[in-house]
């Protein structure tokens, strides 16, 4: 007889590991891909904090990218894309399906510019696990960089940014029930003042071109307001917007256009549960 099982619902307060400085009081900064062993990530520490996440599972329609800087989608039809384990592949099928739910989705977007994508496995060996350190992608500056890097021409890139432009990144599991464990947080953008958002470098080796982005660690507040969405599928997304061009133009009503997010221990994860995988697509958008 098969085992049923119910995956963690509701509410739940969880552990969520936010920003320290540097105890130098240096600048702080992230090594990408592979670190050498015995050289530290990071130069900045964690701060832990037991935080209230609430379900969304019922609420999906209240969230929005202009409020929330997120927003949940549903009743996705299957993917050409079966496997997930071939880069190419991902790229050839998967790919276009995430531009084509981008332009019908995000008001206003009629270009897409995807540039890469990430797998997560919960699996001991692994390259990517859950990130459970909250985070936010991409800041201001790293994504004028973004598109100056990836778009066609330095002409076409000046025309880009004199528009709307965002990064948002398309989230969702791959596990072939609903997800139990590490499930990801996020925190309405609305609730998150930018006294939180602390810009971190972040360094890729020079087998990656020695490329220097940025990202932000999040310092906690009490008034930040934390979700999840309980028992995700594979025909569910999240759209994650890492950053908007609109949030920095008064009266624009954009509130934030950063969302914070991290995956997280759920306590009430039962033993011996299926460990999370997912794919997140990284995208920039332009327009209207």
């Amino acid at each position: 007889m098969a085992v049923t099982y119910e995956p963690p619902r509701g509410d739940v307060v969880a552990a969520l590991n936010f920003y320290a400085p540097p105890e130098d009081g240096s600048a702080p900064y992230n090594l990408a891909g592979d670190v050498p062993p015995g050289v530290t990530p990071r130069n900045y520490g964690t701060d832990t904090q037991q935080v209230l996440i609430r379900d969304a599972r019922g609420r999906e329609a209240d969230f929005t990218l202009d409020k929330d800087a997120f927003q949940i989608i549903l009743n996705q039809p299957p993917s050409a894309e079966k496997s997930f384990t071939d880069d190419a592949s991902i790229e050839k099928n998967y790919y276009p399906e995430v531009e084509r739910l981008l332009l019908d989705t995000v008001p206003g977007a009629n270009k897409v510019i995807i540039f890469d994508h990430t797998i997560r496995r919960t699996s001991p060996d692994s390259k990517r696990q859950p990130v459970a350190r909250v985070h936010i992608d991409q800041t201001a500056s790293s994504t004028i960089k973004r598109v100056r890097r990836h778009a066609s021409s330095a002409a076409e890139a000046d025309a880009l940014l004199a528009g709307r432009y965002r990064i948002i990144n398309v989230w969702r599991p791959l596990n072939a029930r609903p997800v139990e464990s590490f499930p990801l947080a996020f925190a309405s953008s609305a609730t998150v003042r930018d006294a939180d958002v602390v810009p971190v470098e972040h360094r890729y080796p020079a087998s990656a071109g020695g490329y220097v982005g940025q990202t932000a660690a999040i310092r906690h507040s009490p008034g930040q307001e934390w979700w999840y969405l309980s028992g995700m599928t594979g025909d569910e997304r999240i759209l994650l917007e890492c950053f908007d061009s609109e949030a920095l133009r008064e009266g624009s009503g954009v509130q934030g256009g950063r969302v914070a997010h991290s995956a997280f221990e759920d306590p009430r994860t039962r033993k011996g549960a299926e460990g999370r995988e997912s794919i997140e697509v990284r995208a920039l958008v332009f327009g209207p």
